[in-house]
């Protein structure tokens, strides 16, 4: 069973998601995937601890200052998209970082010559952790501001939050 609090932001509504003990979903409400890696069984439960660090944390953010810790987390993917996901959460708060160099990441990783950019952003795409796990960083090769599920309105301001040169 999952469980899920709700939190105002000054983007809109965001939906979180824990097995009790961690953070499984962040997502806008009205976010591409909403909700994908949440069990069927689902219970409302605000109170939780995790739901308290989470709120404290986006509180912070959305005064654009980066928070300096991050609630417990539980990727509920595969392998290869975890492994994404960790590498977004080396990008530094204000930095941008683009597919082709996570993609070039993961290649060094894994001893292969090189890993298409296109399945490193289904990966990002998929993100169920969303602004706590920065997909909201990666851009195009050029800079541009391509595919994030809450929408590229959100992914500009988030950037603009930030300060990120976009």
């Amino acid at each position: 069973m999952d469980f899920t609090a709700h939190y105002t932001s000054p983007l809109g509504g965001i939906t979180l998601a824990s097995d009790g003990h961690a953070l499984v979903g962040v997502w806008f409400d009205d976010q591409k995937y909403f909700a994908a890696a949440l069990d069927t069984e689902r219970v409302e439960r605000p109170d939780l601890e995790i739901f308290a660090d989470t709120r404290r944390w986006l509180d912070i953010y959305f005064t654009g200052r980066a928070p300096g810790f991050t609630p417990p987390l539980l990727m509920r993917t595969s392998d290869f998209r975890r492994r994404v996901w960790e590498l977004m959460l080396t990008i530094p708060f204000g930095q941008t970082m683009t597919y082709g160099e996570l993609a070039r990441r993961i290649a060094a990783e894994r001893g292969m010559r090189s890993m298409s950019a296109q399945a490193v952003g289904g990966a990002v795409g998929h993100n169920s952790i969303s602004l706590i796990i920065p997909c909201h960083r990666v851009v195009g090769a050029d800079g541009s501001l391509t595919g994030y599920a809450g929408g590229i309105d959100k992914k500009m301001r988030l950037l603009q939050l930030e300060n990120a040169c976009i």
